[in-house]
């Protein structure tokens, strides 16, 4: 394989996927709070930002860790959030902008998390074809 800078190039790859799925963790839970707060009155909107954030946070320490399986289950957990999205862009026209936000942010999660399970799917030995 091909070095880079001390590592070959699929880790590479999968190093800037794993970091990306956690930058895009922090900025949807920042885009989704955003929009609970702004949408609701206080002291509910509060309430359901803490409920629309929270799922977010159980993927973490599997993301922060590389572990394959929390990568690929936590590709399913993203659709209620772009669901929320696109709901939230055609209902409420005060949210709108974060609402777009948090569907390209989902977007880009759902890619960073299928990236990396690219990079690191293991390699078939057997030559059946």
């Amino acid at each position: 394989m091909i070095e880079a800078a001390g590592e070959t190039l699929p880790q590479a790859g999968a190093l800037r996927a794993q970091r990306a799925a956690l930058t895009m963790i922090a900025l949807l839970s920042a885009c989704v709070a955003f929009a609970a707060l702004r949408s609701a009155p206080w002291p509910g909107s509060l309430v359901m930002a803490a409920f629309l954030v929270a799922p977010l946070a159980l993927p973490l320490p599997g993301i922060a860790h590389g572990q394959r399986r929390t990568f690929a289950w936590a590709s399913l957990c993203v659709t209620p959030y772009f669901i929320y999205g696109t709901t939230e862009v055609i209902a409420n026209p005060q949210v709108r902008l974060a609402s777009g936000a948090i569907l390209i942010a989902s977007f880009a999660l759902f890619v960073s998390l299928v990236a990396y399970l690219r990079l690191t799917r293991p390699v078939r030995t057997d030559a059946r074809v």
